[in-house]
């Protein structure tokens, strides 16, 4: 392995304009797919295997033409102070309103609120359907410009006018004042760090180019492959993160060479040979994590965990391959690591006085490993106490903000109509095998009523062909209660008593039952998943390290990182801590997918800085340290660097947390603390108590299984005998070997 992205990477640096127009070409290719591509539709959402969703598929066969994908809205009404809804001026104003909605050209229909009986038990609050022959995301501007205006002249008149429903949805938008910001403190990062403006430029250029062509090639098939904009984001997100790091670890190890003497077309190939290798299998920890979220049969998810997956990818052929041809256009404007600025670049770089913070840092653990090892778990296992009370559940208006009009209406139903009503029940009985099916849904609806929490059931509505029955039930409590859950529960219990008696099946559907089987779903697959991605990685990790110990302990490490994690997400979003600081305004349920998304992106971020610090511990071992020396050694040459790589990881993840989505928020705010939790409790503190706490046995392999393993040499092993007076003139023979690698 190192051998080979030796000669790879200098042969970028001699080729270096091939490679160069080879990237810019591929960008040009994706960006002119994206702007030609045909804008992405309204993205699917399916759960293939649980009840809601047979239950849907079902409506849409026994009720064609239902359009059961077009987007709602609901127009709510409520009168002044003292006043009715139904009083005669009220009640024109609101048949004025209706008549408005009803003339637009993607509605379908609008159903008047006192036709449709949807006037409040006190008069105060009513509401008007609007149904739309197109999903949310498909509605065209002026037909969300005539929702939003439709009340206005009801507002004027003194009525309370908000508007809840899908209809008004659009593309998520991070915030790209957060995203500017995060470059921005990465870009100061880098500069510290490689020194100068040139060497720090690089690995922001080849992100930038990196994120162009991942998230372009999303775009162009986001129509085609049905991707959303939460695609994009998370794609973006991750490649930055990753692009940058990658190339920070290459052009931080090109300086190390270049302090060394060696030529510069030679420290690019042993930087590309030792950092590139632990890029490679670091980025393979990353795409097995996001590859790997296929396993939980979400199709969303699986696209998601994919579309950043071959961004990552894309991150770590960049790195392996621009980044060298960069630094041959750089030339001597990127100095030697320790050198100082107008010093000659060539010959051997000034030695430090005395060790640096990494080495002294790691001397102190070395010399108390229990103390710290002891404080870092325990610290650890405080912050994951709040995800003891992890509440899980999808967001809906009623975790919007309260300055939104969604969220407004919200509150306004619930005032009116009970805090169930926001979460209906849609209750599908499939009586085509019942000898009598309106008697088998009449069993169902005095079933149903005979249950807890219940505030309405409607009586049943059948299908031209008579043969499929829609029931819906209004719960007595909130969508995300755990009343609301047990009732879901109940009448599936009540469902399996019915067929019995009736030859009827009774499903389940309606957003609330649907986010009930995704949250259930996703904590089913939690373990699996977990056993999948940690194992392979284990056994990457085994082929990397040549050991059994290390690979077990970065596995320990991660699951400390991503239960506090947890904690810390539970802590500000469902309990409200620090919430006001960081924008949160409405808590609630913890997102479904964020445990098992979490798990997925963190372990794969966690062995990142696993890879890439372990990797020069286990170079010096290899090449005669003891294994304390080994620790300190590959703090001194790494220790830096993978701070400023969390760092500049936390300062991209902590972007997206200024994003109006709740998601993306708290997908951000997750990503960044964990990023902290693992690169500085974790791999800098624990990891060198535990390897100095082991000392040998840490790099124990059993003989039979170091025989069968593959020898991948990311240590750079290989690279020792080569000749550096050889590759100071160049090799003409070099780029024919690369051919034949």
């Amino acid at each position: 392995m190192a051998t080979f992205l030796y000669k790879l990477g200098r042969f970028a640096f001699r080729r270096r304009h091939v490679v160069a127009l080879l990237w810019v070409a591929l960008l040009t290719l994706a960006g002119v797919g994206a702007a030609s591509a045909p804008a992405a539709g309204s993205t699917s959402f399916s759960i293939p295997g649980t009840e809601a969703q047979k239950a849907f598929d079902l409506l849409e066969q026994r009720f064609p033409g239902a359009n059961a994908d077009g987007a709602t809205a609901r127009v709510v009404f409520k009168a002044p102070e003292g006043e009715k809804i139904s009083d005669a001026g009220n009640k024109a104003t609101v048949a004025k309103t209706v008549k408005e909605l009803a003339d637009g050209s993607e509605v379908t229909s609008v159903a008047d609120p006192f036709q449709a009986h949807a006037v409040s038990k006190d008069g105060t609050i009513a509401y008007a359907s609007v149904r739309y022959d197109k999903p949310g995301m498909e509605l065209e501007d002026a037909s969300r410009d005539a929702l939003k205006d439709a009340g206005k002249d009801a507002q004027k008149a003194g009525l309370t006018v908000e508007i809840g429903g899908d209809a008004l949805q659009a593309g998520a938008e991070p915030g790209a004042i957060g995203e500017v910001v995060g470059l921005a403190l990465a870009a100061v990062v880098l500069v510290i760090t490689l020194g100068s403006l040139v060497a720090a430029g690089l690995p922001l250029l080849t992100a930038i180019i990196g994120v162009g062509i991942g998230v372009s090639t999303i775009t162009a098939l986001a129509n085609a492959l049905d991707l959303g904009d939460t695609t994009s984001t998370l794609a973006l997100m991750i490649g930055l993160a990753v692009g940058i790091d990658y190339a920070l670890f290459i052009v931080s190890r090109y300086r190390t060479e270049l302090a060394e003497g060696r030529s510069r077309e030679e420290a690019v190939g042993r930087a590309t040979g030792t950092a590139g290798s632990a890029v490679v299998f670091a980025g393979l920890t990353v795409v097995i994590a996001l590859a790997g979220l296929a396993v939980v049969n979400v199709p969303m998810l699986t696209k998601m965990g994919l579309a950043a997956a071959g961004t990552v990818v894309v991150a770590v052929l960049i790195a392996l391959t621009m980044i060298p041809a960069l630094l041959g256009y750089a030339g001597k404007r990127i100095k030697a690591a320790g050198e100082k600025r107008g010093k000659r670049d060539e010959g051997t770089a000034e030695k430090p006085a005395k060790p640096g913070l990494g080495a002294r840092w790691a001397s102190f653990v070395i010399r108390r490993p229990a103390a710290v090892l002891l404080l870092g778990v325990v610290g650890l296992g405080t912050v994951a106490v709040p995800a003891t009370q992890l509440e899980l559940g999808l967001p809906d208006d009623g975790s919007q903000p309260t300055s939104t009009t969604q969220r407004r209406a919200y509150d306004v139903l619930s005032e009116g109509f009970g805090p169930g009503f926001n979460g209906p029940l849609m209750i599908v009985v499939d009586a085509k095998s019942s000898d009598d099916p309106k008697a088998a849904a009449n069993q169902v609806t005095d079933r149903i009523k005979g249950l807890a929490d219940v505030a309405t059931v409607t009586p049943a509505m059948f299908n031209k062909a008579g043969d499929t029955a829609t029931i819906t039930v209004v719960p007595g409590s909130k969508p995300s209660s755990t009343q609301t859950e047990d009732l879901v529960h109940a009448i599936r219990d009540k469902g399996a008593d019915i067929k019995a008696d009736t030859d009827a099946k009774v499903l389940v559907t309606g957003t609330t039952a649907m986010n009930i089987d995704f949250s259930q779903k996703l904590t089913d697959a939690l373990i699996p998943y977990l056993a999948l991605v940690v194992g392979l990685a284990f056994l990457l990790l085994i082929v990397v390290f040549r050991s059994i110990l290390v690979p077990l302990k970065a596995a320990l490490g991660f699951l400390l990182s991503v239960l506090a994690a947890l904690g810390a997400v539970v802590a500000v979003f469902q309990w409200g801590w620090l919430g006001g600081l960081l924008g949160v305004e409405e808590t609630g349920p913890i997102m479904s997918m964020m445990p098992i998304f979490m798990v997925g992106v963190v372990f794969g971020l966690a062995m990142d800085y696993e890879v890439f610090l372990v990797t020069r511990m286990r170079e010096a071992y290899v090449h005669g340290e003891s294994p304390s020396q080994a620790v300190v050694t590959g703090f001194r040459h790494s220790a830096r660097v993978v701070a400023a790589a969390a760092i500049i990881m936390m300062a991209v993840f902590g972007g997206f947390i200024s994003s109006s989505e709740s998601m993306i928020k708290m997908i951000g705010f997750g990503l960044a603390v964990a990023v902290f939790f693992d690169a500085f409790v974790v791999r800098m503190a624990i990891v060198p108590a535990v390897l100095a706490l082991l000392g040998k046995k840490a790099w124990w392999l059993p003989k039979w299984l170091d025989r069968a393993l593959p020898n991948v040499d990311v240590e750079g092993e290989g690279l020792k005998d080569l000749s550096d007076a050889k590759d100071k003139d160049g090799d003409p023979d070099e780029d024919r070997e690369l051919v034949r690698v």
